[in-house]
């Protein structure tokens, strides 16, 4: 019996109308990142094992997909060893590569690869699949596309504003308003830990208080108090809970807050000017906002961080973050080379634009023109004219079978053809075509120039 065709969970197949409107977002980012200076690389969808591991925090490394060694990869491995079953001793022995989990490393791996050969500063946008083992859901597969821009060799803010610009021109060319570009700074959290008491806990501290939206005042001061932060330190947090009115105000309490320590003084610095940049300048459609929760990626981050936040009336994560990094070549043997970097959440814009009916209608357009086929000697004549249609852009094409008609124009129904051409010996002998309009149903006997123009529009 033939085995059911399967597909491995977290992954999709997708259709030719999918791939055209994911296309059409990846167009769209490509067009600004190079309007904006990036240039684009690529590299290899899996890397050795040692450059990924140990990048990400314990969790990110729980989600890599390790890839198990060609051959017999049990060999190596002795029996005292195999009867331990421990996954992390065992894993070195069996497997050297994994899969790539982000842009980001590999990126900081090549920058270091090639450092003889890029110009500092040297900005970057690469679009490829990246792999996480994560829990599939709404909107997170284990099989995504990311679509980064990067900047390493300098440490100027101004680079963190034109990537705010880059997110607001991004979104705004997809019709996409009202997306929120949440910034904070890692030095704020640093800072805060640091008055608090509580700077050996900075980790455990940022990642409950990361959790605010999701579990709640309640349940962000229990998970602090079971890692360790005691119950005083929490009470000289508790204006962070309710952190709220405009920028400009929320600095304010921040300068108040971190007056007494000079990191988070220096990150208020930095958000401020940030800040006060974008506000004289002005935003397309997406609003700016400081969030003193948000503490992603702190493993690498150093200063500014992102996230962006789709419209309100989709359920769905973030679409978009980054973050500022000074050392993370580091990692790889080249100190002191500062970054700063952004990544657009392909897979859930597309979502985001199909539940808001975004897609312009064009983006889903295929084949504008269906010549039938009557036999081969006509087939040949509409060849010569669909050759010249195709020269001039338009999407042309025969129906490859001497089908019956009634077949054919069912074919054209179905594809959603707008035009179709029906050529026999008649309109061969007055150098003619038969043009159907299928949306009116109105039929033309006109010249090629004729033809040209009506599907042209």
């Amino acid at each position: 019996m033939a085995q059911k065709p399967s597909i491995a969970k977290g992954t999709r197949d997708f259709t030719p109308e999918e791939v055209t409107k994911r296309n059409y977002i990846i167009n769209t980012i490509k067009k600004h990142f190079e309007v904006f200076g990036f240039l684009p690389i690529e590299t290899p969808s899996f890397e050795n094992s040692e450059t990924l591991m140990g990048k990400y925090g314990d969790e990110g490394d729980r989600l890599i997909f390790k890839i198990l060694n060609s051959g017999d990869f049990l060999s190596k491995v002795n029996d005292e060893l195999f009867a331990k079953k421990d996954a992390n001793a065992l894993t070195p022995k069996i497997s050297e590569k994994a899969l790539r989990y982000d842009l980001t490393v590999p990126f900081a791996r090549y920058v270091v690869m090639h450092q003889n050969e890029i110009d500092l500063p040297f900005k970057r946008y690469q679009i490829q699949p990246v792999w996480r083992a994560d829990r599939p859901q709404k909107g997170r597969f284990r099989e995504f596309y990311q679509c980064d821009a990067d900047v390493v060799g300098s440490t100027s803010l101004w680079q963190e504003v034109e990537f705010v610009q880059l997110y607001d021109a991004v979104f705004n060319s997809l019709g996409l308003k009202n997306v929120t570009i949440k910034i904070n700074n890692r030095k704020i959290l640093s800072g805060i830990a640091e008055v608090i008491g509580a700077k050996d806990k900075l980790i455990d501290f940022t990642v409950a208080l990361d959790k605010l939206d999701k579990i709640g005042e309640d349940g962000v001061k229990k998970e602090m108090l079971e890692k360790g932060i005691s119950k005083e330190a929490i009470e000289k947090v508790q204006p962070l809970f309710a952190f709220d009115g405009a920028n400009a105000e929320k600095l304010k309490s921040l300068k108040s807050l971190l007056s007494t320590s000079d990191e988070g003084t220096k990150g208020v610095e930095e958000l401020e000017f940030i800040l006060h940049a974008i506000d004289a300048i002005g935003l397309k459609g997406a609003a700016l906002e400081l969030d003193v929760t948000l503490a992603r990626g702190l493993n690498y981050y150093t200063g500014a961080i992102f996230e962006v936040a789709a419209p309100a009336e989709v359920k769905m994560g973030s679409i978009g973050g980054g973050g500022r990094y000074d050392d993370l070549t580091g990692i790889f043997g080249l100190k002191d080379v500062s970054g700063v970097g952004i990544s657009f959440g392909l897979d859930r814009i597309y979502l985001v634009l199909e539940e808001l009916g975004l897609f312009p209608s064009s983006v889903s357009e295929n084949t504008k023109v269906l010549f039938l086929n009557f036999g081969d000697k006509e087939a040949l004549y509409c060849l010569k004219a669909i050759t010249k249609l195709r020269e001039a852009g338009i999407k042309a094409e025969l129906y490859p079978d001497n089908a019956k008609m009634k077949k054919q124009m069912t074919y054209a129904n179905k594809r959603n053809v707008p035009y179709v051409v029906l050529a026999g010996s008649k309109e061969i002998d007055e150098a003619t075509f038969t043009l159907k309009n299928m949306n009116s149903g109105t039929q033309d006997t006109v010249s090629f120039q004729k033809l040209l123009e009506a599907v042209q529009h």
